[in-house]
């Protein structure tokens, strides 16, 4: 009996998502579900919901939960990772601290001063995670959800290389998905292929029949002005290709956006805008907690509308299926032109014999240019963790370009120094915080 864990299942939609979508699949064997987290109410609601959806699909799964992880881990097969460190109440903080000070984010958990502070207290429990696999679960998979996602991939190759790490990220799948619906082309049976860092990747294939859409798209944008006020629509007019995220998340990863109310307006911009999507996700939780209390389903999203890639490579490994879709990796040669060892986006094809990334080449020249500054962010904060180096983390904010766009360096020293008040009980003692020192 194939054995998945659901670290953090207590993010009680997203686990209902991906339940649905395996169990959507009629020839996979009964499947062990494990679900681990550390709030005990969310946990309970998390193996309620799984045997809710197990019952209206009308499947037989066997489903365990547990507070201990290494109960959990015990004998997987593969192990999908969602968990949020600190929760809601952190991303306040990484919101809200570096607002007060003028610094403007929408989102914050994948680069800039948000992504950082993510980053450095989810590392100590990523390094736990590995641990914990190389003892008990040394073949398993790790699908990996949890942002930043570049910064955790590349984090687990350095604490387990042995590990066979894959992030996971649905925003190729949704950016081609909207693209399509606004030039009024079926997404089915279109070619689509994008490569770069997570949520800054480049759709530099997408065709259908032979045909290449981008000269649909430039027509369509030329014909609604309304378009032109997207941040992603400014950075294919001025870039060449389309990025592979929202336009909120994708309005702080450069300096041209958020460092003036101007461009906000223009833009159509909310900063803090994660907040109240945070804010949701409770309420979302909220609800299934009473539906399932009162005896009902919880709501299963409409067949066909599925993008997520972990059931998709459990899928493919259990019964031989072969796909293509798009995963988080450490560069081995995959992308030339960007550092090597860094996370990258790429293609790869899953079979039965596991997750194989396509080895692409360079990326566009504009777009490397991009994504070294974004992977630069990352380096930095992984040494600043590795190192016990606190000043690194100054330096990597610094090297951001909203954060450098907007504040003085001083101030972002400042900066710093207030979130790691504020974290101190999540980070790690080698950077200022309270958790002993992430690495053996």
């Amino acid at each position: 009996m194939p054995k998945i864990v659901f670290l953090g299942a207590g993010s009680v939609v997203f686990t209902r998502q991906l339940l649905t979508d395996l169990l959507r699949f009629p020839d996979l064997p009964v499947l062990d579900i494990a679900l681990h987290d550390i709030d005990a109410e969310r946990l309970e609601v998390a193996r309620l919901t799984a045997e809710n959806v197990a019952t209206q699909l009308g499947r037989e799964v066997r489903v365990t939960a547990s507070a201990d992880r290494r109960e959990a881990l015990a004998g997987a097969d593969f192990v999908i990772n969602m968990i949020q460190v600190g929760g809601i109440d952190a991303t306040r903080v990484d919101l809200e601290v570096p607002a007060r000070k003028g610094l403007r984010q929408t989102i914050g958990d994948t680069t800039g001063v948000g992504g950082v502070f993510r980053a450095l207290r989810t590392f100590p429990v990523l390094t736990g995670i590995a641990r914990d696999m190389t003892e008990l679960c040394p073949d398993a998979w790790f699908l990996n959800y949890t942002n930043p996602m570049a910064m955790n991939i590349w984090w687990m190759s350095v604490v387990a290389p042995e590990i066979k790490a894959v992030g996971l990220c649905h925003s190729v799948y949704w950016t081609v998905n909207d693209l399509c619906e606004l030039v009024g082309v079926p997404l089915e049976g279109t070619h689509y292929r994008a490569a770069g860092v997570n949520h800054q990747a480049w759709l530099t294939e997408w065709s259908r029949d032979g045909e290449d859409l981008y000269p649909r798209l430039r027509e369509r944008i030329a014909s609604d002005p309304e378009l032109a006020r997207r941040v992603r629509v400014e950075i294919f007019r001025r870039m060449g290709y389309y990025p592979t995220e929202t336009s909120e998340h994708s309005s702080e990863y450069l300096d041209w956006f958020l460092r003036d109310d101007a461009q906000i307006e223009r833009f159509r911009l909310e900063p803090l805008q994660y907040i109240g999507i945070s804010e949701d996700n409770v309420r979302e939780f909220e609800e299934a907690r009473a539906t399932l209390a009162a005896g009902g389903d919880v709501p299963l999203h409409e067949e066909g509308d599925a993008a997520e890639y972990a059931p998709q490579i459990i899928h493919s490994m259990l019964t031989g299926t072969a796909r293509e879709i798009h995963v988080n990796v450490p560069n081995r040669g995959y992308i030339s032109n960007l550092p090597q060892d860094a996370a990258v986006e790429v293609p790869a094809t899953v079979d039965a014999s596991g997750v194989h990334p396509v080895t692409w080449g360079e990326v566009w020249p504009a777009g490397a240019a991009l994504n070294r500054t974004y992977l630069s962010v990352a380096e930095l904060a992984i040494r600043a963790a590795r190192e016990g180096d606190p000043e690194l983390v100054r330096r990597a904010v610094l090297v951001d370009p909203n954060a450098s766009s907007t504040l003085t360096p001083e101030q972002i020293w400042e900066l710093c120094d207030e979130l790691t008040e504020a974290h101190a009980h999540l980070l790690p003692e080698n950077l200022g915080g309270c958790v002993p020192h992430v690495l053996p």
